[in-house]
């Protein structure tokens, strides 16, 4: 890797250097370097881009690092990657792509991941998109995640898209078993004429089976964003799904909320709010000596963290 290809890898993944854990490093489409461990173990797919990442069963405190870097104007690429979590495991997967595109061609990565996680096992997952370059090619992420978890699963997903990114469609597909619960807290911000869509629809089948999906966003210039969240109660469950944004300049911004009851015994909920940041914040921020720009990030970076 070059020096901008360490760059994007440290912001997507907080690297500073390299792993000791599992790891698959992608840059130019291209294998650039991986690591398994005696209970991690990465394979790339035959048939198909992308790897199959398996971890054994009992598995606790390891990590896997699978991101990838776009650093050429005009590459266009699917990538399939499946995670294959054993019973009684507890680790960290962190992913996510970026793209420095400097030339004029689009640049584009479209992730498909899919998770199947065993009984009484606890994922945190953590995925960042970034973008960079002055060139006048678009950078385009369409992220697919689709999540099957067994009984007493625990899945937490982090998901946050802060800058550079020209157009993205996030699309997340959940189907939980009894007592299973899934987290998921998206952190967005689009500015320019940047677009993006957030697509969650989780499926609680298990009696107490749970979710939590919290959306909090910043679409700024003329850029927009919609927030869809669909929860589906099929047995004894509980769901909750939030989306907060601030609106500025000319952006615009859309929330859809569904909830499907199938069954008397699911409790369903969904709260949106959109708006613009209050004055009194401002005022309040501004009298301790801050600029009104500089109250606007203060606030934002607040709102985002």
């Amino acid at each position: 890797m070059d020096q901008i290809e360490r760059r994007m890898i440290e912001e997507l993944a907080d690297l500073h250097e390299v792993p000791s854990g599992a790891f698959n490093f992608r840059v130019n489409s291209e294998l650039d370097s991986r690591n398994t461990t005696e209970n991690i173990d990465i394979i790339t797919k035959e048939d198909q881009s992308g790897i199959d990442i398996r971890i054994k069963d009992g598995t606790v405190n390891e990590s896997v690092h699978i991101p990838v870097v776009i650093s050429l104007s005009g590459i266009k690429e699917t990538v399939h990657n499946d995670f294959y979590v054993g019973e009684n495991c507890d680790v960290v997967i962190v992913a996510g792509c970026g793209i420095h595109n400097c030339g004029d061609q689009d640049s584009q990565h479209d992730g498909i991941h899919r998770f199947f996680v065993g009984k009484n096992s606890k994922v945190k997952y953590v995925e960042k998109h970034y973008g960079q370059g002055d060139g006048a090619g678009k950078r385009i992420l369409n992220p697919v995640t689709e999540v099957y978890q067994e009984e007493g699963s625990y899945v937490e997903m982090e998901m946050v898209q802060i800058k550079g990114v020209d157009s993205t469609k996030r699309t997340t597909k959940a189907e939980l078993a009894a007592g299973a619960t899934m987290i998921v807290r998206e952190r967005l911000m689009t500015h320019e004429d940047q677009y993006a869509v957030s697509i969650y629809e989780v499926a609680l089948n298990g009696e107490n089976s749970s979710t939590d999906v919290i959306s909090r966003s910043v679409a700024r210039d003329t850029s927009e964003q919609i927030f869809e969240a669909s929860i589906i109660g099929n047995t004894l469950c509980h769901g909750h799904a939030e989306c907060d944004a601030i609106i500025m300049d000319k952006a615009h911004v859309v929330a859809v909320p569904k909830l499907d009851a199938n069954s008397v015994d699911a409790a369903l909920i969904h709260e949106a709010a959109i708006g613009k940041i209050a004055g009194d914040q401002l005022i309040k921020l501004m009298s301790l000596g801050l600029t009104e720009q500089e109250a606007e990030e203060q606030i934002i970076n607040g709102f985002l963290k």
